[in-house]
């Protein structure tokens, strides 16, 4: 299978030089994925509702693939404010809670102040 590049229409992608997500061969590589609703560019201010809209962009990232939640096998969390990942966990725990994918966490700083957590997945399609 030769190598796909999927787009989510974002800005960032064209002005920054990345894909949002790169299928090689069963492997599919999701880039650090925000809480930005690509269709409006608007993002909330609150950190539950920003990882709800940031696992709803990687299942539809996901479904572009002809994938799905079920293959994700490594997931990154990166967050500015690490006291504020125990708020995510319940929504973390909707998607993952049953596959268990590999996980790490780390609190750095994001391109835009508005963004306070990134999600970044590995997934690996049977």
């Amino acid at each position: 299978m030769a190598r796909k590049l999927i787009s989510s229409g974002s800005n960032f992608e064209k002005e920054i030089g990345y894909s949002r997500a790169v299928i090689d061969g069963n492997w599919i590589f999701i880039s650090g994925t925000t809480g930005y609703d690509y269709t409006t560019m608007n993002i909330k201010d609150d950190i539950v509702a920003q990882t709800k809209q940031c696992m709803k962009n990687i299942v539809a990232t996901l479904e572009k693939a002809d994938s799905q939640i079920s293959d994700v096998v490594r997931v990154t969390y990166i967050l500015p404010n690490s006291a504020d990942f125990e708020k995510c966990w319940p929504t973390l725990r909707s998607y993952f809670g049953e596959i268990r994918p590999a996980a790490t966490m780390f609190s750095a700083g994001l391109a835009d102040p508005k963004m306070k957590i990134e999600i970044q997945v590995t997934a690996l399609k049977k």
